[in-house]
């Protein structure tokens, strides 16, 4: 692959204009693709294969008009204190209210606030339910601003009026989060290249990658039903990665112009190396991404795979349009006084004294100093690392709702009016649906049922309404109110302790009863995610470790990495625990509420920080195999892994935090999780996992750190990330040249003095 990607990276560096036109041609044919594709049809979230979803499924097929489908709007009314709200001047605000949203075409149906069941026992509050015709994201801005100027009409007549549900729920802004993390990259590549053009050729073509990668995602999404959601993940992990592997090669290509290379034999060599490393990096991340599938949840599937395609276009951009730009660049990838002292000692005469001898660099002095204390660094990262940990034993799981919005919102205040005037579980009622087909009594086993989850009363039911039946007899449904909120532990024992006891009169009258609502709905989906954990991790890890095994040609290195990856991802929920449930530093992060974390947030950590995980030991680790494999000793193979890549990651690696960081200031409180969760997650696994650990294992390991069985050897694919066989490639042409031969002379363009590498020892 090496000597492949190698002559890939010099033709496209001869070719670069050729190269740059077919980049802007797919850039402009997506973009029309995304601005002329119809909108994917709104769909609801659905889990299969859980109680819950089967539940509603039932209820859509035996009773479609029941289930709405369509976005809904909780208007609650509240009189000033010591008023009642149906008090006569508080009455006829509320109707005001109701008959502003009279006669708007987008309204299905809606319900009457002065009714028994929608006003409290002390009479302050009451409610209206409104439906619409269509879905939240779909509901145009017309019905919302006539939603609004109804609300206004309340409030103006003196009551406190607030609206729950989703009608009122915008897309999400993710803040400043994408101009904050391209800022700080700037800032890290300045720092890193001192070179304007170096700094900027990375951002040039991950903003090219993710271009290419969202408008290829916005094309499809009507085709394949995408959801919104989609592109979320797909522009975090596509920033990162595109920056990264761009850094990676074009760090490479200065390198190899140091040693005296021509400009269009760095860029063949940067490709062929860095450039094999950008390509098992890339796949390692591709396969965690797309292994989400595997956990059988549409959206979770969706974004799996969108984020997979734009990391797969980072890794194209890398290899075909970064030898482009380096050949617009040439010798001005460095600075200036870069440039004039290369000159200056270029033209410096034979016999004039040597130049000093380089000095170790920060990453060699890490790595020397790690070496002389390999035990000390390994426990103290485990024991930090572990400490970091513990909060993820007490993880809460569950999904968003108004009670994790912020306090200011309306959606917020609406649900804390409810929980105060009705009791904590009104905001999360369960449905029971019993099916009655092919019963000689349904109404008597629906009883039966109704009657049975009564009698738990006392034990977590705070209510149960009446039940009700479809068009056709054969589908009974009632609604449980809970005494607990919806992601209180003891709900969850509850929705357990109904399913256990209405089994028992479906042994007795055979109708089969499934509990659903927004509480059992979290509690089977946590359940699925939990269920789903370990094969996910078991397949995403195997595939990934085989790779690895192929990639390094060992079996310790790659066991390694996947057992530190255990560490850093496990801490990276420990902190998500901290700030996110338990509250610690909430301020810091703009996080007004504290909560259950969102039941997705394991499993696609997991996802995720594997791959970018495996960014860094592939990256980090193959300079220290190729050191290994030209000829140094165990140890001083660390050392120059260090010394050639641990700037370079580490300013990858602070990259990548800076994007992630920079959603942390979403309005959304799943985007700021994720954002927060992956910045972590990174840090941890950059700074404390591939600088401390990898390092101080090796140095114990030894030269068995790069032991692999013959056997297995042999079987194995050379994929040569560390260049071994383009390096005699290269010796091989060089050699044919000084010979008279010509031809494939576009492969080599040096002599064959300057071609050979020092030596190493």
């Amino acid at each position: 692959m090496a000597t492949f990607l190698y002559r890939l990276g010099r033709t496209v560096f001869r070719r670069r204009r050729l190269a740059l036109l077919i980049w802007v041609a797919i850039l402009v044919a997506v973009g029309v693709g995304a601005a002329t594709a119809s909108k994917p049809a709104a769909k609801p979230f659905t889990i299969p294969g859980i109680e819950a979803q089967q539940a509603f499924d039932l209820l859509d097929e035996r009773n479609p008009d029941a289930g709405g489908g369509g976005a809904t709007a909780r208007i609650v009314f509240r009189a000033p204190d010591g008023q009642r709200i149906d008090a006569p001047q508080n009455r006829a605000g509320v109707e005001k209210t109701m008959a502003a949203l009279q006669g708007s075409p987008d309204i299905a149906d809606a319900s009457q606030p002065f009714t028994p069941e929608t006003v409290s026992k002390d009479g302050s509050t009451a409610y209206a339910t409104v439906g619409y015709l269509v879905g939240a994201d779909l509901l145009p801005d017309s019905a919302r601003d006539t939603l609004e100027h109804a609300v206004d009409e309340g409030r103006d007549a003196g009551l406190s009026v607030e609206v729950g549900g989703d009608a009122l729920v915008t897309e999400s802004s993710v803040g400043n989060g994408e101009i904050i993390g391209i800022a700080v990259a700037a800032l890290v590549l300045a720092i890193t290249f001192g070179a304007m053009i170096a700094a900027g050729l990375p951002l040039l073509t991950a903003i090219l990658g993710v271009g290419v990668g969202i408008a290829g995602i916005t094309a499809v999404a009507g085709i394949f039903d995408l959801s919104e959601s989609t592109s979320t993940l797909a522009m975090m992990i596509g920033l990162a990665v595109g920056i990264d592997y761009a850094l990676f090669i074009v760090s490479r290509y200065r390198s190899e112009l140091k040693l005296g290379r021509e400009p269009e034999e760095a860029a063949g060599r940067a490709v062929g190396t860095a450039g094999s490393a950008v390509v098992f990096a890339g796949l390692t991340v591709v396969i965690a991404l797309a292994g989400l599938a595997v956990v059988n949840i549409p959206v979770l599937t969706e974004m799996g795979l969108a984020a997979a395609f734009t990391v797969v276009i980072a890794v194209l951009v890398a290899l075909t349009f970064v030898p482009a730009l380096l050949g617009f660049a040439g010798k001005r990838i460095f600075g200036r006084k870069d440039r004039k002292r290369a000159a200056a000692a270029a033209a410096a005469p034979a016999g004039s004294a040597a130049a000093p001898a380089e000095k170790p660099n920060m990453g060699s002095r890490w790595a020397r100093f790690v070496l002389r204390h390999p035990v000390a660094v390994l426990l103290i990262s485990v024991i930090g690392l572990g400490a970091v940990a513990l909060p993820a034993a007490s993880m809460n799981l569950g999904l968003p709702d108004d009670s994790s919005s912020p306090t200011s919102t309306t959606q917020r205040k609406a649900y804390d009016m409810l929980a105060e005037s009705f009791g904590p579980g009104f905001n999360g009622p369960l449905m029971l649906v019993v099916d009655t087909a092919g019963l000689p009594n349904g109404q008597a086993a629906a009883d039966a049922v109704r009657q049975k989850v009564e009698g738990l009363q006392g034990q977590g039911v705070a209510s149960v309404g009446p039940v009700a039946f479809n068009a056709a007899g054969d589908l009974a449904t009632f609604q449980v109110t809970p005494t607990t909120k919806p992601s209180d532990p003891k709900t969850e024992t509850l929705v357990h302790d109904i399913r256990d006891a209405v089994k028992e009169v479906q042994a007795d009258t055979g109708a089969r009863t499934l509990v659903s609502g927004t509480p059992a709905l979290n509690i089977d989906f946590s359940q699925k995610l939990n269920d789903a954990l370990l094969p996910y991790l078991a397949l995403v890890v195997g595939l990934a470790f085989l790779l690895l095994i192929a990639v390094f040609r060992s079996i310790l290195v790659p066991l390694k990495a996947a057992l530190g990856f255990l560490l850093s991802v496990t801490a990276a929920l420990g902190a998500v625990v901290m700030v996110f449930q338990w509250g610690w530093l909430n301020e810091l992060f703009g996080v007004e509420q504290t909560g259950p974390i969102m039941s997705m947030m394991p499993i696609f950590l997991v996802g995720v920080v594997f791959g970018l995980a495996m960014d860094y030991e592939v990256f980090l680790v193959t300079g220290m195999r190729e050191a290994f494999v030209h000829g140094q000793s165990p140890r001083e193979a660390v050392v120059s892994g260090f010394r050639h890549g641990a700037r370079v990651v580490t300013a990858a690696a602070i990259i990548m935090i800076a994007v992630f960081a920079g959603f942390i200031g979403a309005s959304d409180s799943m985007i700021k999780m994720i954002g927060f969760g992956l910045a972590a997650a990174v840090f941890l696994d950059a700074f404390v996992v591939r600088m401390a650990l990898v390092p101080a294992v090796l140095a114990l390991l030894g030269k068995s750190a790069w032991w692999l069985p013959k056997w297995l050897d042999r079987i194995l694919p050379n994929v040569d990330v560390e260049g071994d066989s383009l390096r005699k490639h290269i010796d091989a042409k060089t050699a044919g040249t000084d010979a008279g031969s010509d031809r494939d002379a576009w492969d080599l363009d040096l002599d064959g003095d300057r071609d050979r590498e020092p030596a190493r020892t």
